[in-house]
Order: structure tokens, then C-alpha cells, then sequence
């Protein structure tokens, strides 16, 4: 059964309409054509008043629907002759996050990301998309294998965060999060990003860094989550929608403020309505990014790159 959110009610109503219709019109062979229309227009008319006035809040109830895209679903989707590969060769390997060289296109490209898992069995094999530190030594394993065979780095970012465990911290999770962060601002190829669900803290960062960094449309990006927010400033949950809110989180407030650079537009509804239109949108992305960034001298990225990150949040006085 398909999951369906409060704000989505009038949706989910119409469409239950549409279908009794039709169930009445086929069992009575009474022609309801005109009405079917009606209803199905109206319920075109509810989809798009609904979708493009969501709060904060309702954009991250979106970007956890069980049913969005994950990472390999992606890969599959988009990418040829998918490898994937394994180990952190210190730990072990964290099924969090996956990776491998994969074809795009014709173009070779390194292809790593979060992996939630499609059911609560694969959920808890993943860990829920929250990395180890094996996660992410294992990804700047794999980006600098791609810097010596120079081939691009395309990252996808949905989590709820690195994983806060008391062993992650002892096997050195900021020290792991920190060095990618510098590696990735030297690394020399070219690097995309895309978030694709959840984006949260450093979790998310520990792979964000990139010449090119993009948001799906119904995705959010934060130092931390509207829950943990409302937790810390209220002590309770009840408050993570005024949350959601004051923290600037969505795929508008991000590129207004900008810290990323692009927003990437989704189905109607959400990525998980037409999942196949989604990978196409992206692939049709990194195509066309990496024919201009493979073009251009390295230094030259290299620099662009630091000098974005650098400007983010300076205040100029004038």
C-alpha cells in the first residue's frame, strides 16, 4: 500500500473517486466518461496546488518517502556496467554507503552514495544510510582511485546523518568526515553532487564537497534535522514543523542562499511517481556538466572549487 502524508489527503480522495468511477462505469456499462474528465482534471488541478506550496516540513516528509530512489536504484537506472567495490582496507566494509566505476553515457565515472535499503531488512543491513567512518574512508578510497585513473567523481547524498554511535566516535568519524572534506576540495577530477533525499550534516557532507552540487526538488540540506532541532531548542518533537522552518532547509532557501547550484526538478508529486523520468533528469545532467568540466584545465576547477566553498557565509560590510 502507498504511503500518503496528511497534506496529501485531497489527493489520495480524488484519486479514490476517479477509481469508483471507473469501478461503477465498468459494472454498469453506463458511459461516465464526462465525469471521469472532470474528476481527473480537478485532481490535476489539487496535485499541482499542493506540490508547489509545500512547507519545509512537508519537503522533508517527502524526501523520506519509503518509496523515493535510493542510490543503487539510480545507479541501476542510469549507469552501464556497474562495478562495485568493497572495504575501507583498514575496518571493513560499510554497507551504507556503496560505490563503484560505472559507464554514463560512454564516460567512465566513479558512482558512490548512500544506500538506505528498499525494506526494513535492508534498512537495518544498511544502517539506515548512516556511515561508519569505514563508510567514508571507503568513498575517499574510492575518489582518489578515481583521481589516479582520472575519471569523474559522481556522488548521491541521502542520510539522516553519520552514524552517532559510541564506536563510530572511537574509530575516528570526524576525522574521517574532515579529511574527505579536504580531500574532496583538491581532489583533481571533476566532481558532481546530487542530493537526493535527506542531506543531513556532516553525514551528508562527507561527500558534498563538489564543482557542481545539486538538489532534487523535494530534498532538504542541513546542519541538522527539523527533530533534533526541535529537541534541542524546545525539549520536544512537537515543534520540528516551526523547525523545519527557521532552518532554511529546502532546495529554494539552499540555492537563495547560495550554497548550492542548481535545483533539480522532480515529477509531479515526487521522485518516486516516475522514478525512470527522475534518472533520466539527472543523467541528462552529469552529460551535460561533465562536457564542460572535463574541458577545462584541472587548476582551473580546482580553484573554482575551493573559491565557492571559501565565499559561502562571508559578509561583506559596506
Amino acid at each position: 500500500m502507498s504511503t500518503t502524508f496528511d497534506f496529501e489527503k485531497p489527493i489520495a480522495d480524488l484519486q479514490l473517486q476517479i477509481e469508483k468511477v471507473k469501478q461503477v462505469s465498468e459494472k454498469t456499462k453506463v458511459d461516465m466518461t464526462a465525469t471521469i474528465t472532470e474528476l481527473e482534471a480537478k485532481l490535476d488541478f489539487t496535485k499541482h496546488q499542493v506540490y508547489s506550496n509545500l512547507t519545509g516540513w512537508q519537503n522533508v516528509q517527502i524526501s523520506r518517502h519509503p518509496e523515493r530512489p535510493y542510490t543503487l536504484s539510480y545507479i541501476e537506472m542510469i549507469c552501464d556496467d556497474f562495478i562495485e567495490m568493497h572495504g575501507d582496507r583498514t575496518v571493513k566494509d560499510d554497507k551504507a554507503i556503496v560505490g563503484g566505476f560505472a559507464s554514463i553515457g560512454g564516460q567512465t565515472v566513479m558512482v558512490i552514495g548512500h544506500q538506505k535499503g528498499v525494506n526494513t531488512k535492508m534498512r537495518q543491513y544498511r544502517n539506515f544510510g548512516m556511515a561508519n567512518p569505514e563508510g567514508y574512508r571507503k568513498a575517499l578510497r574510492l575518489m582518489k582511485l578515481a583521481e589516479k585513473f582520472n575519471k569523474p567523481v559522481i556522488t548521491f547524498i541521502d542520510t539522516p546523518g553519520a552514524y552517532p554511535g559510541l564506536e563510530a566516535e572511537e574509530r575516528g568519524q570526524g576525522e574521517a568526515i574532515a579529511r574527505n572534506l579536504l580531500e574532496m576540495s583538491v581532489l583533481r577530477v571533476p566532481i558532481l553532487c546530487f542530493i537526493v533525499g535527506e542531506g543531513a550534516s556532516g553525514g551528508a557532507l562527507g561527500i558534498g564537497i563538489g564543482d557542481r552540487v545539486y538538489m532534487l526538488e523535494h530534498t532538504w540540506y542541513s546542519v541538522i534535522s527539523p527533530e533534533s532541532c526541535s529537541s534541542i531548542l524546545w525539549r520536544s518533537w512537537d515543534f520540528k514543523e516551526k523547525a523545519a522552518d527557521c532552518l532554511k532547509l529546502t532546495a529554494d532557501d539552499m540555492f537563495n542562499n547560495k550554497l548550492i547550484d542548481g535545483i533539480i526538478k522532480e515529477p509531479l508529486g515526487g521522485a518516486h511517481h516516475n522514478p525512470e523520468e527522475m534518472a533520466k533528469t539527472i543523467q541528462n545532467k552529469i552529460t551535460e556538466d561533465l562536457n564542460l568540466l572535463l574541458k577545462q584545465d584541472i587548476d582551473q576547477v580546482i580553484a573554482d572549487r575551493i573559491e565557492k566553498f571559501c565565499s559561502m557565509g562571508v559578509v561583506v560590510e559596506s
